[in-house]
């Protein structure tokens, strides 16, 4: 028998990393780069919501982000599915992301205003992660109607928000903005309305769980099965 020469610290560090300095190194986005400066950890937390997701849809052969953002979790769930519809009102975001974002094939980018009008897709499932909180609450029935039209009869929609019990929690410029804080019970009423099967979870950190309602700072529902 003959042994292979074990490899030094240095050979092995050598042969595992140096491709990676080959790699092109990508830039944060606006929202991403705020986090990294202002709350790295708050990036943990994104990246964790944006996993359930990735494995929630895992397979589906196409997908909508309604509220792409600046697409940090895009890639996760890009990779998991066939296809990704990026949905948003903002077409600097979505601009950004396929400026920093270009390896990624399989997705494609809508600036439309779901408050005003449907998006011109059909898909498997739709997810919204920080979206339902920020929309006016007159405007909530006619934005979930938009958002619905683009799914299949037999879909899934993923709605993940901060909680209500955790507003006295949250900074003066999240406050600001949370115009339409959901509790699981509320949360669970507006996804019932649209939707035959709803399945509740709450999340503490990257942490998910289906422990008691008003302990979760953040909530997930996933509605599965349009009706009519």
């Amino acid at each position: 028998m003959t042994s292979e020469k074990k490899l030094t610290a240095r050979e092995a560090y050598e042969q595992g990393t140096c491709y990676q300095f080959d790699t092109e190194s990508l830039s944060l986005g606006p929202w991403t780069s705020f986090s990294m400066i202002n709350d790295p950890k708050h990036m943990s937390f994104v990246l964790a919501r944006y996993k359930f997701c990735a494995k929630m849809l895992e397979g589906r052969a196409k997908v909508a982000e309604v509220g792409s953002g600046d697409g940090f979790g895009l890639p996760i769930v890009a990779s998991a599915v066939g296809e990704v519809c990026c949905l948003d009102w903002d077409q600097r975001l979505l601009d950004s992301i396929k400026g920093r974002l270009p390896f990624l094939k399989n997705v494609s980018y809508h600036c439309v205003d779901l408050n005003e009008k449907p998006a011109d897709v059909k898909v498997d499932a739709v997810y919204m992660i920080d979206v339902i909180e920020h929309i006016d609450p007159e405007a909530e029935e006619t934005f979930m109607k938009h958002v619905v039209d683009c799914i299949d009869e037999d879909g899934i929609i993923i709605i993940g928000t901060p909680s209500i019990h955790a507003e006295q929690y949250q900074s003066e410029r999240s406050r600001v903005q949370h115009i339409n804080l959901k509790s699981q019970k509320t949360l669970r009423e507006l996804t019932a309305r649209y939707f035959k099967n709803v399945f509740l979870f709450g999340m503490n950190d990257e942490v998910l769980h289906t422990g008691y309602a008003p302990m979760c700072h953040y909530i997930w529902a996933i509605g599965v099965g349009r009706k009519a």
